[in-house]
């Protein structure tokens, strides 16, 4: 889950840090693990969640996990947008 392929040892990209994403948008949780900053439970790897807002370069994720609504803050570079398909 934690691992990436081989030659991937880099950092993120440029683009996930100027990308914007909108409040509101779904969002899936996938973690990147060559930042551990800003990252979530693994138990949240896979997950699809709610931008509720922004805050600092980070964003608030709303997870839906059982019953409950979790609300997540994460680095833009441990988030992908959901594409329904």
């Amino acid at each position: 889950m934690l691992t990436r392929e081989v030659g991937e040892r880099a950092g993120p990209k440029p683009e996930v840090y100027l990308s914007e994403i909108p409040i509101g948008s779904k969002v899936s949780i996938i973690i990147d693990p060559a930042t551990h900053r800003g990252s979530p439970h693994r138990r949240y790897h896979g997950k699809i969640g709610e931008i509720v807002e922004k805050r600092g370069r980070g964003y608030i994720v709303a997870v839906k996990v059982g019953s409950k609504r979790k609300l997540l803050s994460l680095l833009p570079e441990h988030i992908r947008p959901f594409i329904q398909g």
